[in-house]
């Protein structure tokens, strides 16, 4: 079976307002555990029980997401700042190129 090679480099991920998104999407959850609380009996009396848990579930898993995104992007923009101010962006070792002897940048 021959290696396969890719033709091409892989395109850059798509960035956009994963913040927003995640909390708008917990916001729903959240929103679909409340209406479903009112009819809380005639979901355990069909055996449906579980889809007001898994909304539940879903809202507070969206939480965890929210505080994992939020620091995603807190960490994403620090490294863009050092990148911007000339280091970049590790613990104060030499910068790219250091071992090789190549230039580290234009």
């Amino acid at each position: 079976m021959a290696k396969w090679t890719p033709e091409h480099e892989a395109p850059e991920p798509l960035e956009g307002p994963v913040v927003a998104t995640v909390t708008g999407l917990t916001i729903v959850w959240f929103v679909l555990f409340l209406v479903q609380i009112p009819f809380y009996g005639w979901f355990d009396d069909h055996g449906h029980l579980w889809w007001v848990w898994t909304c539940l579930a879903g809202g507070g898993l969206g939480l965890i997401g929210i505080w994992y995104v939020r620091g995603r992007d807190a960490a994403i923009k620090r490294h863009a700042a050092a990148r911007a101010a000339g280091t970049d962006g590790t613990d104060g070792g030499p910068g790219p190129g250091a071992a090789t002897g190549t230039p580290a940048g234009p």
